[in-house]
């Protein structure tokens, strides 16, 4: 294991968490995320800390940021961008939104309505944006970090199974414990230590540390442990959708780039069942459905477990 790679990544953790008090695990997770090459989606209740958590995450990397606030008045040309005729050479001008970034705040995601949800499948999925008939190629490192309220009905629409099928990790932030809420407290404004944040990474050390993270060896008993969860959640009697391969690709992806953020160069079962929840739950369509999008979370996440304690681990 590169000794340099590891560095960088717990610069990259610790940066991090001189915003998000003890919030280490979940800090842990959204970089497992960006060495994955996925998509972030941070799911939880008002005042938590979602865009805290985002705006720090790319403050600590050395590249492009683009904060998009989504309203039920937008359209897709002002996250892609639009044509706009030039007068003096009788050509359009393709002038670009704000999706050409490395790191992509989608904050309140599911207040849009689905037309401009599904303005990012393309991005998210192909790293390409397509205006006019033409494709354009997003940056590199690209990462989309979404947020949305999970309780919260009036002036909101669900995600289609689609879209969050492009997110590789579904995260919850939670309460934070009675001694880091006290310090959040006294600071009162977060935004004065995010911009005293220092990039702890560069986009070109990032690429490299995705590299690596693909790179983590992983055994074909452990790749088949992955796929035995995927499928099983196929065949759940209350699932009705279960996993697809996206979701098999990613959670193996996830586990590589856990293991590497674990300070290991190969993946073990335990790397698996940790990233099973935030990778595969959000994907799986359920036949009973909770009051509210968190009840629905809770139940998907049950149902998860359930499948991966009834398949054998491998030794």
């Amino acid at each position: 294991m590169d000794a340099s790679c590891l560095e960088k990544v717990g610069r990259l953790i610790d940066s991090v968490e001189k915003v998000m008090y003890g919030k280490r695990e979940v800090v842990e997770l959204c970089v497992v995320g960006l060495l994955a090459r996925g998509h972030l989606l941070i799911e939880d209740v008002p005042g938590i800390g979602k865009t805290t958590l985002a705006q720090s995450l790319a403050k600590s990397i050395d590249c492009s940021f683009a904060r998009i606030q989504f309203t039920s008045d937008m359209l897709p040309s002002d996250i892609l961008g639009v044509s706009i005729l030039n007068p003096k050479t009788g050509d359009f001008d393709y002038r670009r939104g704000p999706i050409f970034a490395n790191v992509v705040l989608a904050d309140e995601i599911n207040r849009t309505p689905p037309k401009t949800q599904s303005a990012l499948l393309e991005a998210m999925s192909e790293y390409t944006v397509s205006v006019d008939g033409i494709s354009h190629p997003l940056p590199k490192p690209f990462m989309v970090i979404a947020t949305q309220n999970p309780i919260e009905h009036e002036g909101t629409y669900v995600l289609p199974e689609s879209q969050l099928d492009r997110f590789l990790l579904r995260v919850e932030v939670g309460y934070p414990p009675e001694a880091d809420e006290l310090r959040i407290m006294r600071r009162h404004d977060p935004m004065d230590a995010i911009a005293a944040l220092s990039p702890a990474v560069t986009g070109h050390e990032l690429i490299e540390m995705q590299r690596v993270a693909g790179s983590v060896h992983v055994d074909p008993a452990v790749e088949q442990y992955v796929l035995e969860i995927v499928r099983g959640t196929r065949t759940h009697e209350q699932v009705r959708l279960g996993a697809s391969p996206r979701g098999s690709q990613g959670l193996l992806e996830a586990s590589q780039a856990h293991a590497l953020v674990a300070g290991r160069d190969f993946v073990t079962p335990g790397d698996v069942k940790r990233m099973a929840a935030p990778v595969l739950a959000h994907r799986l369509l359920i036949r009973s459905r909770g009051a509210d999008l968190a009840a629905s979370a809770k139940e998907r996440e049950r149902i998860l477990l359930e499948i991966v304690q009834g398949i054998k681990v491998p030794v």
